[in-house]
């Protein structure tokens, strides 16, 4: 249960509490599960309803009511900030400092080789698909010509002279 949904419960007792007031206490008891699992089926029978359900989950902090400020996932970006940070500064050791900056050197070689190698393999994959398809177009072309028993008065075009 919510605050707000607890101190109504406790102010106005169990049984004075309308419909939608007891639907939110039950969806309560089950987690933030039912919660959207109401959401995914309002929007499949009426989608209204389940936009409804959707900002009141936003504005009434029932989606993040647990998970952003006790949550996992914020505690563990957190984390792999620090340890970015860490890496960055001096450890005191100026021997293993001089390593590791001549093992992050060597790494940003790597990558940016192993980029560089990416796009060369990319521009090559490109080539070979506009060359496939200038070929196929200049044999469509042939076709077409010795279709048409015009075969012997004009030379074949080049592949690449419509573009």
């Amino acid at each position: 249960m919510t605050a707000t949904t607890a101190h109504m419960h406790d102010q106005h007792g169990p049984s004075r509490r309308s419909w939608l007031g007891r639907t939110e206490d039950w969806l309560d008891s089950k987690g933030k599960g039912a919660w959207i699992a109401a959401m995914v089926l309002g929007f499949v029978f009426f989608w209204p309803v389940g936009l409804a359900f959707l900002f009141y989950m936003i504005w009434g902090k029932q989606m993040f009511a647990k998970s952003c400020r006790s949550g996992g996932r914020a505690r563990h970006m957190h984390s792999m900030r620090r340890a970015g940070f860490a890496a960055m500064k001096s450890s005191g050791n100026t021997a293993f400092d001089a390593y590791k900056d001549e093992t992050l050197r060597r790494l940003e070689d790597e990558q940016e080789q192993f980029e560089a190698f990416l796009e060369r393999l990319r521009a090559a994959k490109d080539k070979a698909e506009f060359d496939q398809f200038m070929d196929d177009r200049a044999q469509k072309a042939r076709s077409e010509r010795s279709a048409s028993g015009d075969d012997d008065q004009r030379p074949a075009p080049s592949p690449y002279a419509e573009i």
